[in-house]
């Protein structure tokens, strides 16, 4: 799977953020502090997430970011994209890339395009609430529950 460390992260100081007093803008030594992650790697991130329009910044002594949004109104599909974070399974670069083996796809291409296709769609359903309150399956889940659901609830079925 195609997701590296810009996309986690940027959730990850999402929801640390999500989590603070809103009134209060937070800044980035903070979170990163609280998130073992690189202050100049958050600094990269965060204006990618401002340009997004899914944080706010606030100058001078007590600055820092906030959420320019409710929690619950921010779902995980726009920080990844903010961050131009995508969820693609196959190592081909789509119509316009390279193919996933020299000269054509691979046999299980479209296996690998649907799976990407149900995380996007995934990510689209859960909010930066929804993780703070630890909700593990999106509203509304019916394909997804299956696979994240545990077992002895699966075999009850």
């Amino acid at each position: 799977m195609e997701l590296n460390t810009k996309g986690r992260y940027a959730v990850m100081a999402m929801a640390d953020l999500a989590s603070q007093d809103v009134r209060d803008a937070t800044p980035l030594p903070a979170i990163a502090e609280r998130q073992q992650i690189s202050i100049a790697y958050l600094e990269q991130i965060f204006i990618r997430l401002r340009r997004a329009g899914l944080v706010e910044s606030a100058r001078g002594r007590s600055g820092g970011y906030r959420l320019a949004r409710p929690a619950s109104g921010i779902v995980i599909a726009d920080i990844m994209s903010a961050v131009e974070e995508d969820t693609r399974m196959t190592r081909c670069r789509g119509e316009d890339g390279a193919p996933c083996l020299p000269g054509h796809r691979c046999l299980t291409h479209n296996l690998w395009e649907a799976l990407g296709a149900q995380i996007a769609g995934f990510l689209t359903t859960v909010t930066l609430q929804d993780v703070l309150d630890g909700v593990p399956t999106p509203r509304g889940a019916s394909t997804v529950d299956a696979f994240i659901s545990p077992p002895e609830a699966r075999t009850a079925r």
